[in-house]
């Protein structure tokens, strides 16, 4: 777990229905070439879909995409709630 600062959270921490910009991905280049082709960058607004109970895929909308991502990359994802 990766500490934040306030207005800070990953996806996987945001609620659903909330909205955030993505600020950082923290993670090699495999990770982030992956999450850059779903959308999920820097820069970018997300709002969270849903997300499945006991670490399963949180859905997101990124421009007028539904994109998933699993657990562990969303968790690795930093957005600036509000």
């Amino acid at each position: 777990m990766v500490m934040h600062q306030r207005g800070q959270s990953t996806l996987v921490q945001m609620e659903i229905g909330q909205s955030g910009t993505v600020i950082a991905v923290l993670g090699g280049r495999g990770l982030i070439r992956r999450l850059d082709a779903l959308g999920i960058r820097p820069g970018k607004k997300v709002t969270k879909i849903s997300a499945t109970l006991f670490r399963g895929p949180v859905t997101l909308r990124v421009d007028n995409a539904q994109v998933a991502v699993g657990f562990g990359m969303a968790d690795r994802v930093i957005v600036e709630v509000g």
